[in-house]
Order: structure tokens, then sequence, then C-alpha cells
């Protein structure tokens, strides 16, 4: 990795591009110490060390500490996620979204656009349920009706912005912004996290807990680095055609099947699903906030194992979901068809389909059942040795795929770089 990093350094366009990306995320990350106006932050200070590790931890922790600061990026990136998450589910349902997705770059900016008016509104929610409900005693005493808009008015201006930031990223810099944005708002938090364990051990933690833990995690990178290079190569045979005097094709070929297509987008949006019922108990109290608290996190004693198995649930159908919508069996095995392709042993057109779909099936159940236990085992693990810790599985696997994806697309663009000028 370090040596693709620095060869790709010593290319302009590509050094540009690593520039670009590290300026904004440079922007987001002094975005995050930009406090909200009228807010108190010793109480907020307060309301997150009441709340003993629980979601408001979780969030802040995904949030890169704008949460627990307060700052303008304090709804973050989230509102966007569940609104992309809805807008593909909806792709499936609604005949005229459907359409859209097939129309190409066009059908595409549609899309983007209905999925930015959703993620504003879920913004504006949040905001509202953040400024007048979690933090509401922050609230300056004598705010009246228009520093309350001011307030949620910002918060809803962070996302926003942060959109943007993602938008471009992805446009003019290396990687995929929003999950670039999510990667450095955690590994932002990884150094404090690393001091409390440490500071933990000196007062008295048992150490053999934390190596357990560290093993764990170890465990989990080497993983999940195993699931994003691993692939089945399906060999393909094309068939010789005589043109003229000329003969064309015979060569032998294969199609790499990776056995985590999806990569981590199926963790970041069972995480931000999973996340959603707890956030609702921050706005409530009463029976309804127990009885959350109690089944459906994992800070309950049966919420540990519903919030596991939704989670490997969650994990498994999103990873069957983006599966689908990136390898369609049937117009792969078309294109093979009319290009003389086929694989040896299996006759062109349906045959070619239901073998490729089996074998996308079961790559994507491996890929998936492993990324979702790998993401929920350090949850039970902290429970059963009682220890408070927020860097968990998901963390990890968001922020090792990301690596790996952004080094995989470095690579991609030196590659077709240096394709460009054995043309020339």
């Amino acid at each position: 990795m370090l040596s693709t990093l620095k060869n790709a350094w010593k290319i302009p366009e590509i050094r540009k591009k690593i520039n670009f990306t590290f300026l904004m995320l440079l922007i987001f990350r002094l975005g995050s110490s930009i406090p909200v106006p009228y807010m108190n932050k010793a109480v907020i200070r307060s309301i997150f060390e009441s709340s003993q590790g629980g979601i408001l931890q979780f969030l802040d922790l995904m949030a890169g500490g704008t949460f627990s600061n307060f700052s303008i990026f304090a709804t973050n990136i989230y509102p966007y996620i569940t609104a992309s998450i809805v807008i593909q589910l909806l792709t499936i349902a609604i005949p005229r979204l459907e359409e859209l997705a097939k129309e190409g770059e066009e059908g595409k900016k549609k899309i983007n656009k209905y999925t930015r008016i959703m993620a504003m509104a879920l913004a504006a929610v949040q905001a509202v349920g953040y400024t007048m409900g979690i933090f509401k005693s922050a609230l300056d005493p004598s705010a009246g009706t228009l520093q309350k808009f001011i307030v949620v008015l910002t918060l809803i201006a962070g996302t926003s912005f942060l959109i943007w930031i993602g938008e471009q990223i992805t446009k003019n810099g290396m990687g995929n912004g929003i999950s670039l944005i999510i990667f450095v708002g955690i590994i932002s938090k990884l150094p404090a996290d690393m001091i409390r364990i440490f500071s933990g051990v000196a007062s008295g933690l048992d150490i053999i807990k934390v190596l357990i833990f560290g093993i764990v995690f170890l465990v989990i990178i080497a993983f999940v680095v195993a699931l994003q290079e691993g692939e089945r190569k399906i060999p393909v045979q094309y068939a010789k055609r005589v043109v003229g005097r000329k003969m064309y094709g015979g060569q032998s070929t294969h199609i790499p099947i990776k056995v985590s297509m999806s990569g981590v987008m199926p963790v970041i949006f069972a995480s931000s699903l999973l996340s959603l019922p707890q956030t609702i108990t921050l706005f409530s109290s009463g029976s309804f906030a127990q009885w959350v608290t109690k089944y459906l996190t994992p800070q309950g004693t049966v919420g540990i194992w519903v919030y596991s198995i939704l989670n490997v649930a969650l994990i498994m159908f999103f990873t069957y979901f983006y599966t689908a919508i990136q390898f369609n069996t049937v117009e792969y095995s078309k294109n093979l068809q009319q290009n003389g392709g086929f694989i040896p042993g299996i006759r062109p057109g349906r045959p070619t389909s239901d073998y490729l779909n089996r074998v996308v099936s079961r790559l994507t159940f491996v890929g998936g059942f492993s990324l979702a236990v790998l993401a929920s085992l350090p949850i039970v693990l902290s429970k059963i040795f009682a220890m408070n810790v927020n860097f968990g599985g998901t963390a990890v696997i968001i922020v090792v795929g990301v690596a790996l994806e952004t080094v995989k697309q470095i690579e991609s663009q030196m590659l077709m770089r240096h394709y460009k000028g054995f043309l020339k």
C-alpha cells in the first residue's frame, strides 16, 4: 500500500487528485471544531458523560466527534446514507424510479437529486430532534424562536455541505467521498479510545481482556483484507471466427467474481438502520424507551442478542441487494453469447445465466455472512467481558474496507495512466 501511494505521488494528475481529497477532508475536520451557536458545550459534555457508552457514544464515534462537540457537522452524513437506502429500495418497488436507474447518467442525476432532497428532510427532522429534544437543556435560556431556527438551519447546512464535499471528492478526488468522510470520522476517534484503554489498564482493567480484544481486531482486519481481495475466476473461451482471410477469437480468459462485491456498504447501511430505534429513544422517555433499550440495543440483556441477529440479517440482505445491482447474471450471459464467448461445459444462454447465479449466490453468502459475524463478534465479546468498547467490529470493517477500496482506485488510475502513455 505504501509503495502504491509512493508511486502514485510521482504522477502529477494523481497527485493533484490526492491533494484535493486531503484538502476536502481537512475542511471536514476543521468544520468539526466549529460549534453551533447558542448551545452550551459544558451541558452537552455532561449529557454524554451520563450516557455511559450508549447510542450517543456510538453516534459520536461514527461522526468523528462532531456529535459530542455539537459542531456544525453534528448531524453528519448519515441522513444522506439513510436516504440512499430508502431510494434504492424504492427503485425496486416504483417502476418510474426503476426506469430512471436504467437511463444512464441522466437518470442517475435525477435519482441523486431525489436522494439529496430526502436527505435534507431527514437532516431537518434530526436537527429539530437534537435541538428541541436531546440537547434542549444545552440551549441558551435566552434563545428565542429565531435563535432556535438558526441552530436547526446550521445543522441542516452542515449536512448539506458534507454531501457536497463527498460528491466533490468522488468527482474530482480519489475514492468514494461519502465513505472517506465516515473513514476519517472514525479514525479521528481512535487515538482517544486507545488512550482510554491504556489508562484503564493502568487503573486495574484486566490486561487479558484487552489482549483478547486486540487479537479479535487483528483477526477482523485479516479477514476483511482476505474478503476484499478474494475472488473466483470462472474460465471463458471465445469461439474462433473466420472473417475473410483472417481468424478472430479462440482466446481464453476468465470472469473475476469477487467474494465481497458490495465492499463495506452493507455494514454502513446496517449500522445506520440499527441506530434508528436507539436514536428514537433519545427523543422519548418512559416505557417505550426502556423497551427499546432492553430489546433492541446492545446495552440490554436481551437486546445484545436481538441486535446481533438483526445486524447479521441486515448485512446479509444488503450484501445480496448490492451484488444483484452490480452483477446482473442475465445481462452478462447475453453479452457473452453475443460476443461468441462460453464457459467450458456450460451451454450459452439460460444455462450460463443459471450457473453464474449459483456461483454468485454462494460467494455472496460466504462474503455477507463473514462480514456479519465479524461486525457482531466484538459487540458480543464486549458484553461478555463487561468492557465498554466503542471502536467495535463495524468501525474496523469500515476503516479497513475503505482503505483497501481507495488504494485499489489509486492502482486503477495508475494502470489507466500507463495504458494511455503506451498508446501515445
